[in-house]
């Protein structure tokens, strides 16, 4: 396996320290030489830090389903909207630009997000073929996009179910801003060009209410998005692999019946990549 990190700084924007670190599975007797999907992932912290939980030990996992995968350290508080959008984007299409020498299938760029970092995820979905976004990085639409995405009990709305928190955190000073808070409550921004997305939610979480997903999947079916969501009936926010390998201590964090997901996802990418 090889592991390299790359910074991400978005040139004429507010921005933090973005960094891409890139783990790409090596060509040996056991790792046949072809191209391989690329996973990127972005922890999640309600847009003012980056969970470890949900960080390596899910990358892990993408390298053993025989993926490619990166970790983004994307711009957190104070930083606000769009500069953490940027910052994927501009990685999407770093790993495109190297796709050849990195042994990835260019098509086959998937985002991973967990809570903030699952709308972060999702809002390049909803944005890639937007001006503000691909013009803002000097490229094009197909330049940035994402061709799947994986939402795990996502941020999606800023409205009356939205994650306050995570809110704030990301317009910041605007936050109060109906123009921006409309345009980052992304069930209101999906289209048909949304990328094919892999959803999960669990119905008692009390910090992202599971009708941010549900509005999501409701907007993704009006516009014939091609989607597969599951709903757990147990387990609270923030569970990463819902194991003890990332529950931290904390034995909330810890629900077997939830640890589906990570096989679902697999299905998932199989089916899709």
């Amino acid at each position: 396996m090889k592991l390299e990190e790359y910074s991400l700084a978005v040139e004429g924007q507010q921005t933090g320290e973005a960094r891409l670190l890139v783990y790409r599975i090596d060509t040996n007797k056991n790792a046949p030489d072809r191209k391989r999907p690329m996973v990127i992932v972005c922890g999640g912290g309600g847009y003012e830090y980056i969970s470890d939980r949900e960080q390596e030990p899910i990358l892990l996992k993408f390298l053993a389903m025989g993926y490619h995968a990166c970790l983004l350290t994307y711009s957190v508080a104070p930083n606000v909207f769009p500069t953490a959008l940027l910052e994927l984007a501009r990685a999407v299409a770093f790993v495109r630009e190297h796709a050849d020498g990195w042994m990835v299938e260019a098509d086959k760029i998937i985002t991973c997000g967990f809570s903030a970092g699952g709308h972060l995820a999702a809002s390049l979905g909803a944005f890639w073929n937007r001006e503000m976004v691909y013009g803002a990085l000097g490229l094009k639409p197909e330049d940035v996009k994402p061709n799947g995405q994986i939402l795990c009990y996502p941020v999606i709305t800023s409205g009356e179910l939205a994650h306050r928190g995570s809110v704030e955190k990301l317009l910041g000073a605007e936050c109060g801003n109906a123009e921006k808070l409309e345009l980052i409550s992304l069930e209101k921004q999906v289209t048909a060009d949304v990328p094919a997305t892999f959803l999960w939610h669990t119905r008692t979480d009390q910090a992202v209410p599971v009708e941010n997903s549900l509005a999501y999947a409701e907007a993704m079916q009006k516009n014939g998005v091609d989607f597969e969501m599951h709903i757990y009936p147990v387990g609270g926010h923030g569970l990463s692999l819902a194991t003890e390998e990332t529950g931290g201590g904390d034995e909330g964090m810890i629900q077997p019946y939830c640890t589906g997901s990570v096989d679902m996802v697999k299905a998932w990418m199989r089916y899709h990549f």
